[in-house]
């Protein structure tokens, strides 16, 4: 049985993966070093969306350090190297969404705002690399989510219109992507929207599982 997107992009953090335990603690390794005090991981789930960078500064303002973000970035990435395989897990449901997805021939991939560096080894740590034909990180391109840039040039790597294919994802950062990039979205319940409202979103589908997907 055909499927009705041919292209389904996926969001990584919070979508498939929680790694926000594994986030937070590199992000606070990287306060420490600079004498400020650890905070919560609920706290850093409500930064977590907009790239690397972003997170650092929301945490620092937070904290109301004004240290010069080019230096704290080189150690915050060894510490979110360090921390990348410490405890990730994949969702409930993920591996047999995209069995299930693979087995009516849909193309997949990932778009996420992480560092293209930081993304391949994680797939591989959880086995779910040849799952996707493309994976684009934060860095990837000179635009990230929210912009569409990246979702429209997955779509076109694989020579589909963008209203063709599908968007999952968790947030508000996934949602203004696909809004911009003129693609259908679908968010997940369990990750981290920062603010979006799941009840009232203009949305395909809003699930508490991946498995819902292939039955959209």
């Amino acid at each position: 049985m055909s499927y009705p997107y041919p292209l389904v992009i996926f969001d990584l953090d919070g979508t498939l993966v929680d790694s926000a335990a594994d986030i937070a603690e590199a992000l606070n390794r990287t306060l420490e070093d600079w004498q400020l005090s650890r905070v919560p991981e609920a706290t850093v789930l409500t930064w977590i969306g907009d790239g690397v960078r972003r997170l650092v500064e929301q945490a620092f303002t937070a904290l109301r350090s004004d240290v010069d973000l080019d230096r704290v970035m080189p150690g915050f990435m060894r510490h979110y190297e360090a921390c990348l395989l410490r405890s990730p897990r994949l969702y409930d449901g993920v591996v047999p969404a995209l069995e299930a997805l693979r087995a009516r021939n849909v193309t997949l991939a990932i778009c996420t705002n992480k560092p293209s560096a930081m993304v391949a080894p994680l797939l591989a740590h959880l086995g779910v690399q040849d799952f996707f034909a493309m994976v684009l990180g934060g860095d990837s391109l000179p635009e990230r989510k929210p912009s569409g840039v990246p979702l429209r040039h997955i779509a076109e790597a694989f020579n589909e219109a963008p209203g063709a294919a599908l968007m999952v994802g968790d947030s508000i950062t996934d949602y203004r992507a696909a809004v911009d990039a003129g693609m259908p979205v679908a968010l997940v319940r369990y990750g981290y929207p920062r603010g979006l409202d799941l009840d009232t979103v203009d949305a395909v589908a809003v699930v508490d599982d991946l498995r819902a997907l292939p039955g959209l």
